[in-house]
């Protein structure tokens, strides 16, 4: 019979299970970092003082000589322009020789001397006088009848005509008689009130002084030597010939105000650009920046209201008159006048004042650029020994 199987008390006992490890003890968490203190912020600057301003005495005198010229600016224009009389104008009388001579002192004896009569003996040589721009008016009276004749010449100027209309219809009014006015020189039809002339004038003056302050802003007032002085006039004399030029075709060919004769005026436009900004040169040369100052004093507050624009000179008071023929604004506007309406006559003494303004302004130029390098070289040879 079968062993019964009985298990040993080995065999039988279950097995002990391990005991559990025990966990180990979580570490402790690290204190956390004691933030470092804000760093204190450093103090903000204290702003300096706002600079006070100074002016010194180079600035006065600038800040009064910009015065000055304003000031003489406003004056010269009202003194010129306010009151416009005429002043002993050229006028040719023809009248039968029984009553001329006694008409001629009339005329010359009028109050305030607008006339400065002289006796011709026929029309016909008047007129030639007054298409060459030797007299200003033809004045032709005829005893027999109560009417009479004015030739005039608008070309040369219309202030001037209108001033010898008004004085001798006012002379005739009180003899009864009537005035006949025709006008022997009319003016170009784009030239209305005969004002084309002027103003090209102008734009070619300021154009030269623009040019020479511009660059003396830009290269300094003085040439640093001759060699800087001729380098300045090298670029003066196509800029001339380019404005000249340039005048023309606008006035002529793009405009129609004056037609005509563009290079003789484009010749007078050249020099007339070429003189201001060598005046204006030597003036720099002379006084450095303030040298622009009194380019604008001679130009534009003395030249533009004598240069016969808007009134001739027979009509400007007597302290302007004496600088219509004696600066290049007013020769100028003449010159150009003479050129288109009146054959071209009388403009040699123009042309003259314009070639004096201009060599005369080289001289001065070239004498003072001279003079000041060799003061320099002087110092050099001082400062080296």
């Amino acid at each position: 019979m079968p062993t019964e199987f009985t298990p040993s008390v080995s065999d039988a006992a279950a097995p002990t299970p391990s005991a559990a490890p025990t966990p180990s003890a979580a570490p402790a968490p690290s204190a956390a970092p004691t933030p470092s203190a804000a760093p204190t912020p450093s103090a903000a600057p204290t702003p300096s003082a706002a600079p006070t301003p100074t002016f010194s005495a180079r600035t006065l005198a600038l800040v009064l000589g910009v015065l000055l010229i304003q000031l003489a600016f406003i004056g010269s224009y009202v003194g010129a322009f306010h009151s416009p009389a005429p002043h002993r104008i050229p006028l040719a009388v023809v009248a039968p020789a029984p009553a001329q001579a006694g008409l001629v002192t009339q005329l010359a004896n009028i109050a305030s001397e607008p006339l400065d009569p002289v006796a011709v003996t026929d029309q016909a040589s008047a007129l030639t006088q007054l298409r060459a721009g030797e007299v200003s008016g033809v004045f032709v009276i005829d005893p027999a009848t109560t009417a009479d004749i004015l030739n005039v010449a608008n070309g040369a100027g219309t202030s001037i005509a209108t001033a010898l209309t008004q004085v001798l219809t006012d002379v005739n009014a009180t003899q009864g008689r009537t005035l006949t006015v025709t006008d022997e020189v009319p003016l170009q039809a784009g030239d209305a009130r005969g004002l084309s002339g002027f103003y090209i004038v102008t734009g070619w003056i300021v154009g030269g002084y623009l040019l020479a302050a511009l660059l003396g802003m830009t290269q300094g007032a003085k040439p640093r030597g001759v060699r800087a002085l001729i380098g300045r006039l090298a670029i003066f004399a196509p800029y001339a010939i380019a404005s000249g030029i340039g005048g023309m075709l606008i006035l002529d060919h793009l405009l129609g105000a004056v037609t005509g004769y563009f290079w003789q005026l484009a010749a007078l436009g050249a020099l007339l650009v070429f003189t201001a900004a060598t005046v204006t040169l030597a003036l720099q040369c002379l006084a450095g920046v303030l040298g622009i100052g009194l380019t604008v004093l001679l130009f534009v507050v003395i030249g533009n209201p004598t240069a016969g624009g808007a009134y001739q000179a027979d009509l400007l008071p007597t302290a302007w008159r004496i600088f219509t023929e004696t600066l290049p604004n007013g020769a100028g506007v003449d010159t150009l006048r003479r050129i288109v309406y009146l054959g071209s006559n009388g403009i040699a003494g123009h042309l003259a004042v314009i070639f004096a303004w201009a060599l005369g302004a080289l001289a001065v130029a070239f004498a003072l650029t001279s003079a000041a390098a060799r003061r320099s070289g002087d110092r050099a040879k001082a400062h080296a020994a």
